[in-house]
C-alpha cells in the first residue's frame, strides 16, 4: 500500500502542476480574449496583434505540463518501468510540483490582464507596441522561475 501511496502522490503533483497552470492559463486568455474581441470590432485588422497578446499567458499551461511530464517519468508511468516509490519520495515529488503549479496558476491570470490592458494601450497608441510585449514578459518571469525551482527539486529526489 505504501508503494502505491508514493506513486499516488507522484502523480498527484503532475495533476496540480498541470490543473493549476492550465486553469491560470485558460483565465488569462479568457481575460485577453475579451479585451481582443473588444478592440477588434473598432478595428479588424489588429487581429495578428491581438492573437499575439491573447497568446501570452498560455505559457504557464505549458510549463505546468512540461512540469507534470518530469514528474509522471520520474516515477515510470509513462514508460511501465517498474519504480519503487516510498511514500516520503512521492510527497516530495508532490511539493516539487508545487511551485509551478501556484505560480503558473496566479501568474497566467495576472498576465491575461496585463496583455488585455497592454491591448488596449496599443489600440491608442500603436507606437508603443514593443512596450506593451514587454510589460507581459515581466510576468512571464516569475512563471519561469517557478518552472526552475521545480524542476530542480525533481532533480534533487532520488529514487
Amino acid at each position: 500500500m505504501e508503494d502505491i501511496m508514493g506513486t499516488m502522490l507522484a502523480a498527484l503533483g503532475a495533476a496540480l502542476a498541470a490543473g493549476f497552470a492550465g486553469a491560470g492559463s485558460g483565465l488569462g486568455i479568457g481575460v485577453a480574449g475579451e479585451a481582443g474581441a473588444g478592440v477588434m470590432t473598432e478595428d479588424p485588422k489588429k487581429f495578428g496583434l491581438v492573437l499575439l497578446m491573447q497568446a501570452l499567458p498560455g505559457t504557464q499551461g505549458i510549463y505546468g505540463l512540461l512540469a507534470a511530464f518530469f514528474a509522471i517519468l520520474k516515477v515510470g508511468l509513462f514508460g511501465g518501468g517498474d519504480v519503487e516509490v516510498s511514500l516520503w519520495q512521492g510527497l516530495g515529488i508532490l511539493f516539487a510540483c508545487l511551485p509551478i503549479a501556484i505560480a503558473g496558476f496566479y501568474t497566467g491570470w495576472a498576465q491575461g490582464k496585463t496583455c488585455a490592458a497592454c491591448i488596449h494601450m496599443v489600440v491608442k497608441r500603436p507606437e508603443e507596441t514593443g512596450k506593451a510585449i514587454v510589460l507581459p514578459a515581466m510576468v512571464e518571469t516569475y512563471a519561469v522561475f517557478a518552472l526552475l525551482v521545480t524542476i530542480i527539486l525533481l532533480n534533487s529526489i532520488q529514487l
